[in-house]
């Protein structure tokens, strides 16, 4: 018998609350099912699936090939010490910089299709995560706001977002626990700002954190722009943010929304998983790269 999914969508524009079966148990049916729903909403959450690392991935593989199998987003040290807020290392600028809105990995040369992302310590406040729907975004533009944008593209890059904080990595692997993913030396993507979704077909602004340098503007008439068009896009009703209970599990698409992360007491542990998967390079395969921008 296929698993009965209990759908109760967000209040607003994008996503949904999926009860009703345990993700370790999904059968084939029950799997298109979800994966029709994932297309549709963009979001999907899981309460109190308590994944175990094996079912995780297990899941996060249903979607296609992940780009990374899992990854640590933590305060937590492998140790099971705290990282120490002012001494701001790596991996604490890191988790700062996932504080403004973004899309994984567009600077890398493909871009990531999704990921799935599960609690394992949360703390007592703050500490969400949110997301933000870049096709309702594109929908909301008016018809001169639509023109100007449809043609520009941006390129993207770790290395810039990451300055924007003050952070140039230095440290890397010092500990062996920071991996400096994202800060490779080569060839900048460069993306359009309207992305057209490959399975869905609707459109989408690529915008967020990593975004700059529109070729054909000044650089900083450009970082205005793409700052107006952040704020535009990340307002109510095309937001959501969640607040985490230990066991639960969501799961994105990358290719329309953007997300990031939300401050919290750092002197309490919060220990998520992240398992990215990997984009199709017919699709999501940046339509230039160059040297550093």
């Amino acid at each position: 018998m296929p698993h009965t999914l209990d759908i109760e969508p967000l209040d607003a524009s994008f996503g949904a609350v999926v009860t009703g079966f345990r993700i370790a148990e999904l059968d084939d049916a029950s799997w298109r099912e979800l994966y029709a729903t994932w297309l549709r909403y963009a979001l999907l959450v899981f309460p109190g699936q308590h994944l175990a690392r094996a079912e995780q991935i297990a899941f996060a593989r249903r979607f296609g090939s992940l780009e990374f199998e899992m990854a640590a987003i933590s305060n937590v040290k492998s140790d099971g010490t705290l990282r120490i807020e002012k001494d701001n290392d790596d991996m604490m600028k890191v988790l700062k910089g996932n504080m403004g809105w973004h899309a994984d990995s567009t600077y890398m040369p493909v871009q990531a299709k999704g990921a799935v992302f599960s609690a394992e310590v949360v703390p007592s406040v703050g500490g969400r995560t949110g997301w933000a729907d870049m096709r309702a975004a594109y929908d909301a533009l008016d018809d001169i706001q639509r023109a100007r944008v449809e043609p520009l593209s941006a390129y993207h890059s770790l290395h810039y977002s990451q300055s924007k904080i003050g952070h140039a990595p230095k440290d890397k692997g010092h500990d062996g626990e920071y991996s400096g993913y994202g800060f490779h030396d080569g060839p900048v993507p460069l993306r359009p700002l309207v992305k057209t979704h490959p399975e869905t077909g609707r459109k989408s602004l690529l915008i967020g954190r990593h975004a700059h340098n529109i070729p054909g503007m000044e650089r900083g008439a450009s970082e205005r722009f793409l700052d107006g068009l952040v704020e535009f896009a990340c307002q109510p009703p095309r937001v959501y943010h969640h607040q985490w209970t230990p066991g639960d599990v969501v799961v994105w698409d990358n290719r329309c929304l953007l997300h990031q992360s939300t401050p919290w007491d750092m002197t309490q542990p919060r220990v998520m998983w992240h398992s990215r998967i990997a984009g199709d390079p017919a699709s999501e395969t940046a339509i230039l790269q160059e040297a550093a921008q």
